[in-house]
């Protein structure tokens, strides 16, 4: 008789990447019934009328902004970057978790990015274009932002490459063209799918053009998974290189607590962290209301969990050598700084995006925590409040006491600070809910894929 236990306890398995017990047919009228058959429902119509109502004050915002100036915004002297700065880095954050995912763990050959690359690509596109209002309305004069690119001017006047602005520029267009590649170039087996399932004459019409003539042929896969291949690797140096940019907006100026090296791979990191929190945020509810959760399982919930424990423990790296630094480093203003976020009139801010960003998140080291969908959830929404109290910390708290006493102020936003942040969330809610009617949210073809790499591997 053997000494080994008949059942001996197993280390604890990862859930798997795709429940058993699907084919093609199965995968594919699923994915494809949210769009073409199932009807929306009464949780649809209210989110997106929400969301729409929100627009609605954007536009009212925006209205108003150009009419009168940024003078009905908070912003003064010596804060003269306010919420429209605070709002655009926050959004451009948010949007590199779907670059992450897609390209980064593709090239990886990360089977666990299937089931969610569609719709965060799609998150990604959606907080670029929400980042890009807030550059064009900040300057005041959002009429002549053609300036900033270098087109053919008979007068000889050329952007200022030296501008960290015109940097934004070209770095965030960049992002957003690749990005759109990306999520377009992995949508046309999909949209050839739709446009052969679709039962009225119009969504036959629409899907046959959006998907360029798609037939499946071995000539088509092997360039649409060569074009693809190589776009995710133009698009993988965009995750650092983007928030890098960014980050230079600060960094190169000469202002205490933003003059710091460590503020590039800190950004990218606060970057990916606040961008897989949002993720979870779309995903939980997502497979929630629409039965996904065969799809979107718990291991990806879980690894997604992970990267964002990872990332929040750098981010509280650069918090840790912030302070470090200001301590250390003998210079009286970054000292000074470093007193006013615990101890000045911000200093509510600062504890709570220490509680929201470092503190709480450490619940992530329990698999139970991670491995529960509500905490999870909250958990999300708790990063996403701090991250965006982190980029309001670094704008406002070293600007409103500056090197000279007598230039000190505070900085309190207007109500049409609030409606024009409250606009863009709108905007970004509206795009989803249209997205989620209108296209897979999930990819069709890579989790045919899937369904045939887990039938190999079964004995």
């Amino acid at each position: 008789m053997s000494s080994t236990p008949k059942n001996p306890p197993p280390l604890r398995r990862l859930a798997p990447v795709l429940e058993p017990g699907h084919t093609y047919a199965s995968v594919t009228d699923k994915i494809s019934a949210i769009v073409l058959t199932r009807p929306a429902g009464i949780a649809w119509f209210l989110g997106i009328s929400l969301g729409f109502g929100l627009v609605m004050i954007l536009g009212m915002a925006l209205a108003y902004l150009i009419a009168k100036g940024t003078g009905i915004w908070g912003i003064n002297i010596p804060v003269g970057w306010g919420f429209a700065i605070v709002n655009f880095v926050w959004w451009i954050g948010i949007g590199h978790a779907g670059t992450l995912i897609s390209a980064i763990l593709l090239l990886l050959n990360q089977k666990w990015r299937t089931s969610i690359n569609r719709f965060a690509e799609a998150m990604t596109l959606f907080a670029v274009a929400c980042a890009g209002i807030f550059p064009l309305i900040h300057t005041g004069r959002p009429w002549y932002a053609f300036w900033m690119f270098p087109y053919p001017s008979a007068m000889g006047i050329w952007p200022q490459f030296r501008s960290p602005l015109i940097w934004d520029v070209f770095a965030v267009s960049t992002y957003g063209t690749v990005s759109l590649l990306f999520w377009f170039v992995g949508l046309l087996p999909d949209l050839a799918t739709l446009r052969d399932r679709s039962k009225s004459r119009a969504g036959q019409m629409i899907y046959g053009i959006l998907a360029m003539g798609w037939r499946g042929s071995a000539r088509h896969w092997h360039r649409y998974q060569s074009a693809y291949l190589l776009l995710a690797g133009l698009a993988t140096p965009l995750v650092v290189s983007v928030h890098t940019v960014v980050s230079f907006d600060f960094a190169v100026a000469i202002v205490p607590g933003w003059h710091t090296t460590i503020f590039p791979p800190y950004f990218v990191a606060g970057a990916i962290y606040s961008g897989f929190a949002m993720v979870l945020t779309i995903a939980i509810p997502l497979r929630k209301f629409y039965g996904l959760e065969d799809f979107i399982t718990m291991r990806h919930l879980e690894n997604m969990a992970k990267v964002m424990l990872a990332t929040g423990l750098v981010v509280a790296y650069g918090y840790m050598m912030e302070f470090f630094m200001g301590f250390y480093g003998g210079n009286k203003y970054d000292t000074f700084l470093a007193w006013n976020r615990l101890h000045g009139p911000y200093a509510p801010f600062y504890w709570s995006l220490i509680l929201c960003n470092i503190v709480i998140p450490q619940l992530l080291w329990f698999h139970r925590i991670r491995t529960n969908v509500v905490v999870l959830f909250l958990l999300s929404l708790v990063v996403n409040v701090g991250m965006w109290l982190e980029r309001f910390v670094i704008v406002v708290l070293s600007l409103h006491r500056d090197y000279m006493p007598s230039a000190w102020g505070r900085y309190s936003p207007t109500v049409w600070d609030w409606a024009t942040y409250a606009g863009t969330i709108g905007l970004f809610v509206t795009l989803i809910f249209l997205f989620v009617r209108a296209l897979p949210v999930i990819s069709i073809a890579e989790m045919r894929e899937l369904v045939a790499h887990t039938s190999e591997e079964k004995p």
